[in-house]
């Protein structure tokens, strides 16, 4: 039950589901008389759908990394032998029994 909430849930970049992304909605209600979709018309659909999605996610992504890097900051080069200072403030120690 859960993976299918979160696979029919809409994701806020791509505005679709990932149910309705990869699987689309073919034909009608096969309650109803009518003409269902065909299969060429559902893969041009889905294609539009998918292309649509990962354009969304490419601007997300692009985005992300346009955020990241004004924070970023051009490191030194570390050559093997180097003399570095480091902190041990966030290093937790186990006590050794002796």
């Amino acid at each position: 039950m859960a993976e299918f909430i979160v696979n029919n849930k809409i994701h806020s970049t791509t505005k679709v589901s990932l149910f309705m992304a990869n699987y689309g909605r073919m034909g009608g209600d096969i309650q109803k008389k009518g003409k269902v979709e065909k299969a060429t018309e559902f893969m041009k659909r889905m294609k539009r759908v998918q292309e649509e999605a990962g354009s969304a996610l490419k601007k997300a992504q692009e985005e992300m990394k346009r955020q990241a890097d004004k924070k970023r900051k051009e490191t030194e080069d570390w050559k093997k032998g180097d003399k570095v200072m480091l902190s041990t403030k966030d290093l937790v120690f186990k006590e050794r029994s002796v």
